[in-house]
């Protein structure tokens, strides 16, 4: 198979880790974990699981991830983050793709969240589409402190698997997941204060309108409302951080 690396970024992420580093067994010849500094033991269970670890001090999400790709002994990477796993779908697709040098230098992938007392998405439940497969020499992560992600090439392919993403551990982690988030926007970029004044009234129902029917959450019963709540209270709250209240 063609050589690949999986590369993960992580900070105290023990709980969850051990899933991706499992899902790309038997794909990949490397698994990368940049660690920020967790003191929870992510390290030596990363280690334990056959991936080699680099510390890095945290620098933003692309810098981070661009790391990452400077450390990777692979061109060929294919970048998770420590709180998802690859569909078995995905694997079976992964496993044949590599079977030769891919004929595209990059691939994108559905990324379908899992709510945290759930192992499966719920019905309907939405998916962002991302790169996640590329080589490196023709492709890189955005050195950006809150944009992380590859941008596509003329030739992305859209694979058919699904990579699952529990992204929070509970609706608590989120609020404070989202105010570091936008600390880190706000001082990457200004924003305009009247356009963020006049947005102010209307964000919160716009967002949710966009959360719980078209992003899906409506098919997640109670949980879903909630979940959709909270998130379109955070998107509130950004513009409130970004107009420096």
């Amino acid at each position: 198979m063609i050589p690949v690396t999986c590369t993960i970024i992580a900070r105290n992420e023990a709980d969850r880790i051990g899933r991706a580093i499992l899902s790309v067994r038997g794909l990949v010849d490397e698994v990368l974990v940049i660690d920020s500094g967790s003191t929870d033991g992510t390290q030596a269970l990363a280690e334990s699981l056959g991936a080699r670890v680099v510390h890095n001090d945290w620098v933003g999400y692309g810098p981070q991830k661009r790391f990452a790709e400077d450390e990777a002994k692979n061109a060929w990477v294919l970048n998770l983050d420590a709180d998802e796993w690859l569909s078995d779908e995905l694997r079976a697709e992964l496993a044949a793709l590599l079977e030769t040098t891919p004929p595209a230098s990059s691939y994108r992938m559905r990324v379908t969240i899992v709510y945290p007392h759930r192992e499966r998405a719920a019905p309907f439940a939405d998916s962002t589409i991302c790169l996640r497969l590329y080589d490196k020499t023709r492709a890189r992560f955005r050195d950006s402190l809150v944009h992380d992600n590859v941008p596509d090439q003329p030739d992305t392919v859209l694979m058919k698997g699904r990579i699952w993403h529990k992204s929070f551990r509970g609706l608590a982690d989120v609020v404070r997941k989202e105010l570091t988030y936008f600390e880190l926007q706000k001082k990457e970029k200004r924003k305009n204060r009247l356009g963020l004044l006049l947005r102010l009234p209307i964000e919160f129902p716009w967002q949710f309108f966009k959360y719980y029917i078209l992003a899906r959450h409506v098919f997640g019963g109670l949980y879903g409302f909630a979940a959709a709540s909270v998130l379109a209270f955070m998107r509130f709250m950004r513009i409130v951080i970004l107009i420096g209240w």
